[in-house]
C-alpha cells in the first residue's frame, strides 16, 4: 500500500498503540489530543507516559493540539475517543475538513441517552460528501501488548467492503492482522456490550469465585449480548468470531482490562468514585451498561447479567444480593433467544 496520511484523534491507549502500528507501516501518523503537555511529551521524547511508562514511540510519530493542522491534506481520519465526546469531536471534524477522507473508529460504546452506535453518530455529524462508509476498527486487543508488537488480529467492519479492505491493507503487517466484516451493527454491539461483562467477571474474581464462575459469566454474557444485538439487526454469526467472542475473551479474562479492573475492585469493596479515580481512564463498561440496560429494557430484550450489574452500579444493590437472584431466575434452555 502506498504511503498514506492518517490522522488519529485522541492520544489514550489504544490511539497511540494504533498510531506505533500505522507508522510501522511506513504512513504519515498525526495524532491530535488537547492536552499541550501531553501533545509535548510525544514530539519532544516520543513517550506518552499517562499510558506507556517503558515505551519509546516512533520519532516520526507527530502530535498536534491544532485540529485543524491535524487534518491538512489528511487520507484518513481515525476516531479513538471516549464515547460521550464523539458526537463533539465529529462536529469538531466536519467544520474543519475541506476535503473528503475514510473515516474510522476504534471506540467501543453507545451513547448515552440516544443509545446510538458510534458509526451512527459519525454518519449523521460528519456530511457524506466529506467521507466515506464509516469503518470500525474493533476486536481482542490490549494496547499494552499491541504497542509492542505482540501477535494481535481484530476486524475492520464497514457497509462498503472496499472501505474495510482500505483498513485492512492500511494496518495489517507481520503482527497485527485485520479481518473484513460488512455487520457493522454486530461487530458494534459486540465491542460495547462485552465491557458490561467483562466488569461483571472482575466482580466475581474480585470475590474470589474461579473459573468455573469466569466460564458461566463470559458464555451467558456472550448469549445475552447476541440476543440484544441480532434484535437490532445484527448477523449472529458475527459474535462467534474476533470482535465477539474474542474480545470478550480477552476484555473478561485479563488484568490489562480496565473494565475488568473496575469490577474487581467493585468485587473488592471499593466504590465507584475510588475506583474511577484511580484508574485515571474512562470506563466505558460503566455507562455502557446503563445505555444497554435502558435499550433493553425498550426492546424486551432479556439481559439478566447486564440487569444485575446496573442494579449494583446504578441502584446500590449488594452484589451478592444480585448475584443470587441471577442463579435462582426462571430456568431457560441455552439456546433460547427470549
Amino acid at each position: 500500500m502506498e504511503k498514506q496520511i492518517i490522522t488519529i484523534l485522541g492520544p489514550g491507549s489504544w490511539g497511540t498503540a494504533l498510531a506505533q502500528v500505522l507508522d510501522d507501516n511506513g504512513h504519515e501518523v498525526r495524532l491530535w489530543g488537547n492536552a499541550p503537555e501531553q501533545v509535548e511529551e510525544i514530539n519532544t521524547q516520543h513517550q506518552n507516559t499517562r499510558y506507556f511508562q517503558d515505551i519509546t514511540l516512533s520519532p516520526s510519530i507527530r502530535a498536534y493540539s491544532d485540529l485543524d493542522q491535524a487534518l491538512a491534506d489528511t487520507q484518513a481520519v481515525l476516531f479513538v475517543v471516549p464515547t460521550k465526546v464523539t458526537r463533539l469531536v465529529a462536529q469538531q471534524v466536519a467544520a474543519s475538513l475541506d476535503h473528503s477522507v475514510t473515516v474510522l473508529h476504534a471506540s467501543k460504546g453507545l451513547e448515552p441517552g440516544s443509545h446510538k452506535r458510534l458509526s451512527t453518530i459519525l454518519e449523521e455529524e460528519i456530511p457524506a460528501n466529506l467521507r466515506s462508509e464509516i469503518v470500525v476498527v474493533s476486536g481482542p486487543s490490549h494496547a499494552e501488548e499491541a504497542v509492542v508488537r505482540d501477535i494481535t488480529l481484530i476486524t475492520a467492519a464497514s457497509k462498503d467492503l472496499d472501505a474495510a479492505r482500505y483498513a485492512q491493507a492500511l494496518f495489517s503487517n507481520s503482527y497485527f492482522r485485520l479481518y473484513t466484516n460488512t455487520d457493522v451493527i454486530g461487530v458494534e454491539t459486540a465491542g460495547a456490550l462485552k465491557n458490561i461483562i467483562a466488569v461483571g467477571a472482575g466482580v466475581l474474581a474480585g470475590l474470589g469465585y474461579g473459573d468455573n464462575a469466569k466460564a458461566a459469566i463470559i458464555t451467558r454474557g456472550l448469549a445475552e449480548i447476541t440476543r440484544l444485538g441480532v434484535q437490532i439487526g445484527a448477523d449472529p454469526l458475527t459474535y462467534s468470531g474476533l470482535s465477539g467472542v474474542g474480545d470478550l475473551i480477552v476484555t473478561g479474562t485479563s488484568k490489562h482490562s480496565r473494565n475488568w479492573r473496575a469490577g474487581y475492585a467493585l468485587g473488592q469493596g471499593q466504590d465507584l468514585e475510588s475506583i474511577e479515580a484511580s484508574m485515571g481512564m474512562v470506563i466505558e463498561g460503566l455507562s455502557t451498561t446503563k445505555v444497554a440496560y435502558e435499550l433493553a429494557q425498550e426492546l424486551g430484550v432479556y439481559m439478566p447479567i447486564t440487569q444485575g450489574i446496573y442494579q449494583v452500579i446504578y441502584e446500590n444493590r449488594p452484589i451478592k444480593e444480585a448475584i443470587t437472584e441471577m442463579m435462582n431466575n426462571e430456568f431457560k434452555e441455552e439456546n433460547e433467544w427470549s
